[in-house]
């Protein structure tokens, strides 16, 4: 297979999304498996000393221009007043803030209408809420602290307070009635919703019980959630998120886009451009040509808290493509592989044309001119789609820089 004769073309230098890392819950649900704990005396103190450092250092390493930022968890809005104040004016100072997007997740239980005006008036203007379910039994279940309720109530507030308000719903959850919570949600108002299937991860109390979830439960809470969903007017513009026109997540399209972001707090993954992050990481000096960017994750809090970065993992052309597509095929509207080919520097189409193929021919993918996407059978075995990619043996010949005419 011969290259394309054009270099590659990575992510650009400026980095423009920030996620923010808040690993502290007021208690920790049996389904989770993300990087929390609960607060304990001086710790919080410790984090937001910390964040200082950590963001100054970013932006002396990087050109930050700013389009989104994100406080995930965990649960940011666990935060006091004054805690999440002190975070938000780390991050001005040192990074700026988001020109289109600044958004807060929520837990309903830390909502009022006081708080709500607060966290506007820092400058968030969209709330990702951990809503769940609208059904008490299911939320007991899932071992959260909030009623129906109090979720119903969390929600109306902050879009009376101008948020754009995104609610986030678990399904396959045993005995949920699953369109009650989803015409329940759609009824107060939001016009995003991101939908998860419950996953039962190892390590988590879920697991330690035994509970589980069965595959066909699975499937058809998939599938009724984009039927309830679409039926309402909403997109299904990525295979777990749902949005009215204009009402998706511009920050988590930066990550389906395979585009370049800051990773701030412990735990926080980070994609960075290749030669700051090379030399943030380790002081290796000038990147190797074949370097396109580099990803970072943050130790746990104990060992950030410390100074302790995380280790940098160069990405080369091939794993660039493979997670490019394993990204962006998530989106209903896919990856454009002449794109793909310029930020890479390899000719997509012909590296990879018997995975494109064979899962074309599976009705896993359609290819429509350049633009590849997943089918929704495709999009039900992603992973197992992206194992063909991963399994293409890429030569010399096929990576950038490399001669074609040889």
């Amino acid at each position: 297979m011969s290259a394309d004769p054009a270099q590659p073309s990575p992510a650009p230098d400026v980095v423009r999304h920030l996620y923010v890392h808040v690993p502290f819950c007021p208690t920790i649900c049996p389904y989770c498996d993300f990087h929390v704990l609960t607060r304990r005396a001086g710790l919080v103190e410790r984090y937001l000393e910390r964040l200082e450092v950590e963001a100054a250092a970013l932006a002396a390493t990087y050109d930050v221009e700013l389009d989104t930022v994100y406080l995930g968890g965990g649960t940011p809005s666990f935060l006091r007043d004054a805690e999440i104040e002190a975070l938000v004016g780390s991050v001005r100072r040192h990074l700026g803030w988001g020109c289109l997007e600044n958004t807060l997740e929520v837990n309903p239980g830390t909502v009022t209408p006081e708080r709500a005006a607060h966290w506007r008036a820092l400058g968030f203007d969209r709330a990702s809420v951990g809503v769940q379910s609208l059904d008490d039994a299911t939320l007991k279940f899932l071992g959260r602290q909030h009623d129906a309720q109090q979720a119903r109530e969390a929600v109306t507030t902050l879009i009376g307070t101008g948020f754009r308000v995104s609610g986030d719903l678990i399904t396959a959850v045993p005995g949920q009635p699953l369109e009650a919570d989803i015409q329940g949600l759609l009824d107060l108002g939001v016009g995003h919703v991101s939908a998860y299937t419950l996953t039962i991860e190892p390590g988590t109390e879920f697991a330690r019980r035994g509970v589980t979830v069965q595959e066909d439960d699975e499937r058809r809470g998939f599938e009724q959630t984009e039927a309830l969903l679409t039926a309402r007017g909403l997109t299904r513009y990525e295979i777990s998120n749902y949005a009215r026109p204009g009402q998706e997540s511009r920050h988590n399209l930066a990550y389906w886009q395979g585009r370049t972001y800051l990773g701030l707090g412990p735990g926080a993954a980070g994609h960075y451009p290749a030669d700051g992050g090379w030399q943030m990481a380790d002081g290796a000096g000038p990147r190797a040509a074949d370097v396109l960017t580099v990803r970072r994750t943050n130790p746990h809090l104990h060992e950030w808290l410390t100074g302790e970065a995380g280790e940098p993992e160069s990405i080369d052309a091939p794993e660039f493509v493979t997670d490019a597509l394993f990204m962006g095929l998530r989106l209903r509207a896919g990856v454009n592989l002449g794109d793909l080919s310029r930020r890479s520097g390899l000719n997509v189409a012909g590296v990879y044309a018997a995975p494109i193929e064979a899962n074309v021919a599976r009705g896993l993918l359609a290819l429509d001119g350049e633009q590849l996407r997943a089918t929704p059978d495709g999009w039900w075995v992603l992973n197992r789609v992206i194992t063909d990619f991963l399994e293409v043996e890429v030569t010399g010949q096929d990576t950038p820089g490399s001669d074609s005419s040889s």
